[in-house]
């Protein structure tokens, strides 16, 4: 169908040219890439619109010490395999360039530098409007953004004292942002302890919350290799929503997150870290922990994870948590509307770059089944 063009209002009477194309996937990490891999075998109209201004651009902005926690071997998204030996642990750059290659390699019509400010619904059709002079209209949309990105603070943390340098784990790059003097990092997961590891060069460290526990092997040791088949085996089909196992653990999974994968208490302990209580609040600048302590810190990491950003979604499927109305990524109160790569979507592999494939592949086919072969035009 032929493109539109009409006046927008948002951008002080700039021309908006209005494409209309059978699916808008949000989102350019590997699982939009994923999804957008089995619509091409499907020979499906699409786009995937993201805001970074190169593919794999979301790894690029995290800290740059980060190695993934599964090897290579288990890190590649469909029909191609992730490069490196096999049970080597790509670098943050190494994944995020071979996202860049991957959507090169399968043709994926990809527009960076795109963000998406509204997707709304009227009539059956989806409207995608974009921070540019582009706006789509779809049968399908496919929410692949990661909207659970947000800096989640607490509210205290205005209270800290205009000295202390603090600092969200979704800022954080190397120790070189921070000022001389000890670190309180908050929240003992994995983002906090491999963060404290690497601050307990040159700082005095503290890590506060309580221990999430950790795998009882060493990822980058032999014996990984026998347990990690297994693991993901059990992640990908034993550990879902259709078993119960998976029905129980779910909602400790969403509660809690997953135990510490690289860095362990003893590498901690052995590094100096020291483990104090959660921190609860301010007091005369200086944090608060749970048992009354107020440690003496002229740094704080945060590292307390994040909150959705559904301000763009314009549409009535969240809760009042902000978690969207939907079951294996489909929302049957919205036909047409799809979400991929959220925590414990389906599987515990959901989130994970090895089981977005699969989900995808799902997706895909619901998507095929409810709408009619149009010609492909990007």
């Amino acid at each position: 169908m032929p493109d539109t063009c009409r006046s927008d209002p948002y951008h002080q009477g700039a021309v908006i040219s209005t494409q209309r194309i059978e699916t808008v996937i949000i989102g350019g990490g590997q699982a939009g890439l994923a999804t957008g891999y089995h619509l091409t075998q499907q020979g499906r109209a699409f786009v995937i619109l993201d805001a970074g201004e190169r593919i794999g651009d979301a790894w690029r902005g995290r800290w740059d010490s980060l190695r993934l926690f599964s090897p290579a071997k288990f890190d590649a998204l469909p029909g191609l395999p992730c490069p490196g030996p096999a049970w080597s642990f790509p670098t943050r750059d190494e994944f995020a360039d071979y996202l860049q290659d991957y959507a090169a390699w399968a043709e994926l019509p990809v527009r960076t530098g795109t963000t998406v400010r509204r997707v709304s619904s009227e009539g059956g059709r989806y409207t995608v409007e974009t921070d540019g002079d582009q706006t789509y209209e779809a049968e399908n949309v496919v929410i692949a953004a990661g909207y659970d990105r947000l800096p989640n603070l607490p509210d205290f943390a205005t209270e800290l004292a205009a000295s202390t340098t603090q600092i969200h784990a979704h800022d954080y790059r190397n120790p070189g942002q921070l000022q001389e003097g000890p670190v309180l990092v908050v929240g003992a997961g994995n983002s906090g302890a491999d963060i404290a590891l690497e601050l307990a060069d040159d700082h005095e460290v503290f890590l506060s919350g309580p221990h999430p526990g950790e795998v009882p092997w060493r990822v980058e040791r032999r014996p990984a290799h026998f347990f990690v088949p297994a693991i993901s085996f059990l992640f990908r089909h034993l550990m879902t929503v259709r078993t119960p196992i998976g029905r129980r653990i779910r909602p400790k999974v969403l509660a809690h997150g997953s135990p510490l994968i690289r860095v362990k208490s003893a590498d901690l302990k052995a590094a100096g870290v020291q483990r104090v209580a959660r921190t609860t609040g301010v007091r005369d600048g200086q944090p608060v922990l749970a048992d009354g302590t107020t440690p003496d810190v002229t740094n704080v990491v945060w590292c307390t994870g994040f909150r959705p950003d559904i301000s763009w979604i314009d549409l009535p499927v969240f809760d009042a948590n902000g978690e969207p109305d939907q079951f294996r990524g489909v929302v049957d109160s919205q036909p047409g509307l799809y979400f991929i790569g959220r925590l414990f979507q389906y599987s515990m592999a959901s989130s994970m770059i090895q089981g977005v494939g699969p989900d995808a592949e799902y997706l895909v086919r619901h998507l095929v089944a409810r709408t009619p072969a149009q010609p492909v035009s990007v």
